[in-house]
């Protein structure tokens, strides 16, 4: 089989290098789909040779729907900007290459937060299915927590090795995206005709905090997973917040 590695990029200048050197002994191909950035990631991207496209960006799932869709090789694999192979990862991927006998395979991913990876907390394995036959499947969920699905439910084995990610370099990094997700997240419930009140709001924050600190043994991340757990419940409150609020202004 052939492989055609998938990214989409926006100003990933910080990123990008790295995950475009995690692929360059297993890719025969790489598409990098590029949301117009204004940093330096066209000129990274260019020193790797990859296929460098630009398109308007309309939401997450139908960005990446878009760019495998530019792919020419039999199997894609995704990635985003900030992650990457481990070695073992992709070894796991080669042999696949040589013998590919399953339409889609997941990984599980390794998430770096603000210094330290992060081993508990509902944040690993965090198991992705992220290699697949082209035209099997398609990115689905709902922006921006995007998932590729299959087209039919079937076996899709765990490859060995892990998916680096990148995630927050710092707490402003972390909050930044809070901002940025919430809003995306509150308009798509918002568009959906979903409603929340103040007292379900605080609920669902306390029970974000339970499910990261205690069901999904954060604590076992000592103060990393503290953190998670408590800005993990503050996302939960800027999402529901962002849509009362919207419901409020009828927008």
């Amino acid at each position: 089989m052939t492989l055609s590695v998938v990214v989409i990029t926006f100003n990933e200048e910080r990123n990008i290098e790295r995950c475009l050197a995690s692929v360059q002994d297993v890719a025969d191909e790489v598409v990098v789909v590029d949301s117009f950035s204004t940093d330096q990631t066209k000129a990274i991207c260019k020193k790797y040779g990859v296929r460098f496209l630009e398109h308007d960006f309309v939401g997450h799932i139908q960005q990446k729907n878009w760019a495998w869709s530019q792919a020419t090789c039999d199997y894609v694999l995704s990635l985003d900007a900030d992650e990457a192979l481990t070695p073992e990862l992709k070894e796991s991927i080669a042999k696949v290459k040589e013998q590919p006998d399953f339409q889609g395979y997941t990984m599980n991913r390794l998430t770096y937060y603000c210094g330290h990876w992060v081993k508990h907390s509902g944040w690993y394995p965090d198991t992705k299915l992220r290699l697949f036959k082209k035209g099997k499947g398609a990115w689905g969920g709902v922006n921006p927590h995007d998932k590729f699905m299959m087209n039919k439910v079937q076996k899709t084995p765990n490859l060995r090795g892990d998916l680096l990610h990148y995630s927050y370099y710092s707490k402003e990094d972390h909050f930044k995206q809070i901002e940025y997700f919430s809003a995306i997240a509150a308009k798509e419930l918002y568009d959906k005709g979903k409603r929340v009140s103040t007292a379900t709001i605080w609920l669902k924050m306390a029970a974000q905090f339970v499910k990261n600190f205690i069901l999904k043994t954060g604590f076992l991340d000592g103060g990393t997973g503290w953190l998670i757990a408590t800005r993990s419940s503050y996302a939960t409150l800027r999402k529901y917040s962002k849509l009362k609020e919207l419901h409020e202004k009828g927008s």
